[in-house]
């Protein structure tokens, strides 16, 4: 690409487009508009030529790498035999019926209906309009509050958003509505306490069904829980914890609605972290990994006596357009075959999962580290100024460290104080050595 056209490229992008999660009077002021052109594998490479491998698998998604032709030869046979049909008026496509058949027999077999949606928050909304339904047809109209958790991420659509426990996401349009709970996140590292990350994981648990209690149990309908909170700093639960949050959640009759759109189709080790973790959710929401990202698509998990009490209300008001989308399904049906044909799963719990976590973890001696922690491909380095801890999230350490990895090469994401990698699953040993060589190479510059 040309310095004209990139130079047009950005001034167009400045006239017409409003990025996302983007400061976006700084990037223009600045020049830090990245216009990605193409990608191969785990590198992508922007309009400048630089070639820069991608630690965070696009935004949590591409778990099988870029340029896969599998998934692309898919999207295109489904493009040329059947491009859009709906899935309204008891109408569907045959993609469409194979993907639900599929993520039933990946796992957690107490779900067995799916209803799919464009993303990620679509999943979320569409598992808080089917619970508040769900309680109506049962009689208990008064069950509608929702809880999460502090430090959570479920997606940017008006009732997403008030589920998510991050202020950065809420304060700015006036959210969380009421009628939305959220409990304490076990983030044990900014909660400047003294007790062991296990009996802070326990407080919380106390905390929450004190919580409950207050807002009294027959008036909740729900908790919806990440198995690690990525977007709020890749908050891996302490030893236990989820399991209780589970039995206490179950304890007082509330639905547990398990929020996989990042930790669901290997990222964990595992297809699904709840199937792995025993956590027996009601409702699990998926997306992201579901195609790797090549196409948007979004899934809500329900169970059967869900289902059932759906199937027993009559017509079901809710779906988007592009719900069930052939297209999308053809993509996800591909990306888990290619998963299972590359045997996915084994090769990040038993291979390059633990590789990459060693090397993480062995930042924690580094200057410019106070924490770390993973989850096989995920994982998080908490960042010190000059040494010193910062809990303000507002400060910014994580922003300007990823910028410095950045310059080495390397996509990280910066959240408050702290970086957060995530790669592809495809990821070799040479290509996470090539990644924390940069990560090391910039944060040295953070010192």
């Amino acid at each position: 690409m040309s310095v004209t056209a990139t130079s047009t490229l950005r001034e167009t992008d400045k006239a017409h487009h409003l990025h996302p999660f983007t400061n976006n009077a700084d990037m223009h002021e600045s020049g830090n508009a990245h216009i990605i052109t193409s990608a191969e594998g785990v590198y992508v490479y922007d309009d400048k030529g630089n070639k820069l491998l991608d630690g965070l698998a696009g935004l949590w998604c591409v778990n099988m790498g870029y340029g896969r032709k599998e998934i692309i030869e898919a999207i295109t046979k489904q493009l040329e035999q059947l491009c859009y049909y709906p899935s309204f008026f008891n109408s569907t496509t045959e993609p469409t019926i194979k993907l639900a058949e599929k993520l039933h027999q990946l796992g957690l077999p107490r779900l067995t209906h799916t209803i799919f949606s464009n993303s990620g928050s679509g999943a979320n909304e569409t598992a808080i309009k089917t619970i508040r339904n769900y309680w109506n047809l049962k009689g208990k109209p008064g069950r509608t509050k929702l809880m999460s958790r502090t430090y959570s991420y479920h997606g940017v659509t008006l009732g997403a958003t008030c589920l998510t426990g991050l202020t950065s996401c809420t304060k700015p349009f006036g959210l969380p509505t009421e009628g939305f709970i959220h409990a304490p996140g076990p983030y044990h590292y900014v909660s400047d306490t003294t007790l062991s990350p296990e009996a802070f994981g326990q407080k919380c648990l106390e905390e929450t069904e004190k919580l409950i209690l207050a807002e009294g149990p027959e008036t909740i309908a729900a908790m919806f829980v990440e198995p690690v909170q990525g977007a709020g700093g890749v908050i891996v639960p302490p030893e236990g914890y989820l399991k209780k949050l589970r039995e206490l959640i179950r304890k007082y009759d509330i639905l547990y609605v398990s929020d996989e759109v990042i930790t669901g189709f290997g990222r964990t080790g595992a297809m699904y972290a709840s199937d792995a973790w025993d956590l027996d959710p009601d409702i699990q929401c998926l997306a992201k990994g579901i195609t790797s990202g090549y196409i948007p698509l979004g899934a809500t998990r329900i169970s059967d006596e869900i289902a059932d009490t759906l199937f027993k209300g009559g017509y079901y008001a809710h779906g988007h357009t592009y719900s069930g989308h052939p297209v999308p399904c053809a993509a996800a049906l591909a990306n888990l075959e290619l998963m299972e044909k590359e045997n996915i799963i084994s090769y990040v719990s038993e291979n390059v999962g633990p590789y990459f976590q060693e090397k993480l973890l062995s930042f924690k001696d580094h200057p410019a580290v106070g924490s770390t922690r993973c989850c096989n491909l995920m994982g998080a380095m908490e960042l010190l100024d000059h040494g010193k801890k910062v809990t303000d999230p507002y400060f910014g350490l994580g922003p300007k460290a990823a910028g410095l990895i950045r310059n080495e090469g390397v996509i990280v994401r910066g959240l408050a104080n702290l970086i957060a990698i995530s790669p592809p699953l495809t990821i070799t040993h040479a290509e996470i050595d090539t990644l924390f060589a940069a990560v090391k190479a910039g944060l040295d510059k953070l010192i």
